[in-house]
């Protein structure tokens, strides 16, 4: 079973989780994104894991009202983002685990991804978020 990590946005983080180790970190456009799933599912059973943002049950407190703008309209497009990977999973019936945000570890520094993981290429915060929606599994 291999485990596809996603956490969904302009810069949609992709991670690939297969025998106990990470074989692909990357940060993906969402239609590269999705096409690299197609190309995994091709050579084995995937299990896609994606943070939902549309469960998030916090708001964050804004300094402006032109920063609560941006980020209003930042969040209705990765709500977007969420409905379609979860539109793809059920077209394609695939097995696939919607999480809310802050389920498991984000925000990690590289440094503190690398010690924790092992993996020591270079990373986007993006790619290291999807990354922990599968870390272990």
């Amino acid at each position: 079973m291999t485990w596809i990590g996603i956490d969904p946005g302009v810069h949609t983080g992709f991670a690939v989780w297969n025998g106990g180790r990470f074989s692909e970190l990357g940060t993906y456009p969402l239609h590269r994104a999705f096409l690299r799933l197609l190309d995994i599912m091709e050579a084995d059973d995937v299990h896609v894991v994606f943070e939902d943002a549309r469960q998030r049950k916090w708001i964050p407190r804004e300094a402006t009202i032109s920063e609560a703008r941006g980020r209003a309209q930042g969040a209705g497009s990765v709500k977007r983002d969420c409905a379609i990977w979860e539109a793809i999973c059920r077209d394609y019936r695939l097995p696939f685990d919607a999480l809310p945000p802050k389920a498991g570890m984000t925000k990690l520094s590289a440094d503190a991804f690398a010690r924790l993981t092992g993996w020591a290429t270079r990373t986007s915060n993006h790619a290291r978020d999807a990354a922990m929606l599968v870390f272990g599994r």
